[in-house]
């Protein structure tokens, strides 16, 4: 009897002892991370926030004449004068409120057609989504003896994200008109994450450093993505280098760090071109224990103190790890586009791709007449294609990207469909003259526009940014302002914009003058190009 009895209270304090556990490790941190201020269950409002839209918020955002201007953001929508004096103009204001900007996009949106997605097909595939995601994470939960005191998700058409997918029309990502992104800017600056993981590329290389093994490389480059509290989803790239690191001259190019700055300024750069083709991109100090250890279920995740490394070749060592200082990691967060199950999209050799070799060339720098060739091939001989990949020139060559290797698009709008401005992480290395880090021309530099014709929607809005009063750098650095990891960009980098501007106008002016303004300019529709043996070569 004595024996049984201390068997039963060596078993009850095990019990004691697991129940202890339990509640220190799993219910108490949840209980933490409940009552922490400045963030919220994901059912319920935050303060201080505007109440949600109605699940008709995105035919709202479809109509021109019912939303206010989104670009300027809350920002600058007081002025707050100073001892009587009225405050500066803003220079962003201005651009935005020019009749550039005002003017009626054509087509006009009438039917479906001009909608890449259907709303009650979209809210069906995503509720189903919260629903098998909230049965997995159960699953998972009861598999590992945990306990959570967080509420199933819910699936909420009025989020952001949703509305944001539900804008997406054949003009672009989003509507000049459209309030949404600037919530979703806001939601994915502040949300709590609810799971981490790598990306597709990295996982499917199965911890093999074989970039091969995938269809494109992923990059050298590490990609983390994060899921937030309300279901919306974003590509996380932490920071590598200091702003104001340069690249070397003799750097072989492939190997350069990526900078998680450039995909910020690249959002931001595209917005003000009017382009609208980079999806919302927005900065973020990310706790590396609580928004991405605690939360996530990849195990080799799970095995990382606050450190991660890639999977690539140059980068799979442990000394080229991302770590937080001590927990804070400082990175860039770009929006998911709506799933491929829904929004199927083409993803298209460049033309003028780059060598990615020391040695190598590509055809189009060997062989004087591969320009005309490609005029004469679908899809470039019948459609606004090569019109798009001037525009991608453009935005590349300001941005100094020289990685554009693909190029996206929506199957949904056809050959005439926009260029999807993805992954622009390899931008803003190099802001001097004289460092051009072009040995040669690049695919990305803007020769091609000179075998081609280029918008005259793109010259016009290229022209107002080089006047002062709405001079690109100016404009830039005022809509980085909203950016949580201002200052975005250094001024250094913030003067090469400008400086690129005048090299692409002087050069489309040149080609104006020497063969006129009918073949360099494109007005209106498709129209296919002249053959032209010119060419310039641009540095920045």
């Amino acid at each position: 009897m004595p024996g049984l009895r201390r068997d039963r209270l060596l078993a009850l304090l095990l019990l004691g002892a697991l129940f202890s556990a339990d509640l220190y490790f799993h219910l108490w941190p949840q209980v933490q991370r409940q009552l922490r201020p400045g963030e919220h269950p994901s059912g319920c409002p935050c303060s201080g926030r505007a109440p949600s839209a109605s699940l008709h918020s995105a035919a709202a955002s479809r109509d021109p004449g019912t939303a206010s201007h989104n670009f300027s953001g809350a920002l600058h929508r007081v002025e707050h004068p100073s001892r009587g004096h009225p405050a500066p103009r803003s220079k962003l204001q201005a651009l935005f409120a020019h009749s550039l900007y005002q003017v009626l996009e054509d087509p006009p949106l009438l039917g479906p057609e001009d909608w890449l997605l259907a709303s009650q097909e979209t809210l069906r595939y995503y509720r189903r989504k919260v629903a098998r995601w909230n049965r997995r994470h159960k699953i998972y939960k009861e598999q590992f003896n945990l306990t959570s005191l967080d509420p199933p998700l819910q699936f909420r058409p009025e989020a952001s994200w949703v509305q944001f997918y539900l804008g997406i029309n054949s003009h672009g990502l989003y509507s000049r008109t459209s309030p949404v992104v600037s919530k979703l800017l806001h939601d994915m600056r502040h949300f709590p994450t609810i799971s981490a993981d790598y990306s597709q590329d990295e996982k499917a290389l199965l911890g093999a450093c074989d970039c091969s093994q995938i269809v494109k490389p992923s990059g050298v480059h590490l990609k983390l993505v994060l899921r937030f509290s309300d279901f919306g989803k974003a590509m996380f790239k932490p920071m590598r280098q200091q702003r104001e690191e340069e690249t070397p001259e003799d750097f072989f190019y492939f190997i350069d760090f990526q900078r998680h700055n450039a995909e910020i300024a690249a959002f931001h750069l595209d917005r003000i071109l009017d382009f609208r083709r980079v999806p919302p991109t927005v900065g973020r100090l990310v706790n590396v224990t609580k928004e991405i250890l605690e939360v996530t279920k990849n195990e080799i995740l799970q095995t990382n103190n606050v450190c991660f490394f890639a999977k690539c070749p140059y980068m799979c060592k442990t000394e080229y790890a991302v770590c937080g200082n001590p927990h804070l990691l400082e990175g860039s967060l770009s929006a998911f586009l709506p799933s491929l199950n829904l929004a199927p999209r083409l993803s298209v050799p460049n033309p003028w791709i780059r060598s990615y070799s020391l040695s190598g060339k590509e055809e189009w720098e060997l062989n004087p007449l591969y320009c005309d060739t490609v005029k004469q091939i679908y899809p470039y001989n019948s459609s606004n294609r090569l019109l798009g990949i001037i525009d991608m020139a453009v935005f590349d060559f300001l941005i100094g990207n020289m990685d554009r290797h693909h190029y996206e698009m929506f199957t949904k709008f056809g050959d005439d469909g926009y260029l999807i401005h993805l992954d622009n992480a390899r931008g803003v290395r190099t802001a001097f003259p004289g460092r051009t880090l072009y040995p040669r021309p690049s695919g990305a530099v803007l020769h091609v526009s000179f075998y081609a014709k280029i918008k005259k929607k793109t010259l016009l809005h290229l022209r107002l940014l080089a006047r002062a009063d709405y001079r690109l750098s100016d404009v830039m650095r005022e809509s980085l302002l909203e950016d949580q990891l201002t200052p975005v960009l250094t001024e250094p980098h913030l003067l090469a914009l400008d400086r690129r501007l005048q090299i692409i106008l002087k050069t489309v002016e040149d080609c104006i003058e020497a063969h006129g303004e009918r073949r360099v300019v494109a007005d209106g529709s498709a129209q296919r190009s002249a053959p032209d043996s010119g060419q310039a070569n641009l540095t920045s």
